[in-house]
């Protein structure tokens, strides 16, 4: 999640405004027998209308017995094979940036940013595909 501490940009307003409409946007498509890809679709054509980059390294993916399990779900446009079944449970949590979608990992093996040091912003729920859409799991 990103959270806005201090006095801050417009621009930066703007950039977790829209990221987290991009993961709103691609929860609101999820259904049994909706394509994978089509989450990228929707979260890609979202960020580009307002000239972001997705960051295609990161994706989203199952929770059951192993906790970052299979299905691998891109949120750029691609091709990923796959389609949701009633009863899946997986993340959503696109990455927009204003610049570079390369990134550099710190020495501590977990916090990363940009490589050309640009702002971004992430959002993320974990999901039940239901018969008739995706039930929040994370939302309180």
């Amino acid at each position: 999640m990103t959270y806005l501490c201090g006095n801050v940009s417009e621009s930066m307003k703007q950039l977790v405004k829209v990221t987290k409409e991009c993961l709103e946007k691609g929860i609101a498509i999820c259904k049994d027998g909706t394509s994978f890809k089509d989450i990228g679709k929707v979260i890609s054509e979202h960020a580009e209308q307002y000239n972001y980059s997705v960051v295609e390294c990161f994706v989203s993916h199952g929770v059951g017995y192993v906790f970052h399990s299979e299905p691998f779900i891109y949120h750029h446009n691609n091709e990923y094979p796959g389609q949701m079944i009633e009863g899946m449970t997986f993340t959503i949590e696109p990455i927009l940036t204003m610049g570079s979608i390369e990134y550099i990992t710190w020495g501590d093996n977990w916090t990363t940013v940009t490589a050309d040091g640009s702002p971004a912003a992430q959002f993320e729920h974990s999901i039940l595909i239901t018969s008739t859409g995706a039930e929040i799991l994370t939302k309180c």
